[in-house]
């Protein structure tokens, strides 16, 4: 199992309603509109990096009014 954060940034005026549809998917543990650089900031797990990959770029992304994200893997030191 692959854990990461991705960090989204929105059109003005988006983040919670960015938020409340990405959480909506599967494979989306957490997701929240978020105050700084970032408006959201979503925990997702997927099978492998593949599978995180195919979530973020088909899922994630497809959302509207996400401009960029940036997807930061949970390492375990």
């Amino acid at each position: 199992m692959v854990e990461a954060y991705v960090l989204i940034q929105t059109e003005v005026g988006k983040a919670a309603e960015v938020a409340m549809e990405v959480a909506k998917i599967d494979g989306v543990e957490s997701a929240a509109a978020v105050t700084g650089p970032y408006d959201a900031v979503v925990h997702a797990s997927a099978e492998d990096v593949d599978a995180l990959g195919k979530l973020v770029v088909a899922k994630i992304q497809a959302i509207e009014g996400i401009t960029r994200t940036l997807t930061c893997p949970v390492v375990h030191l």
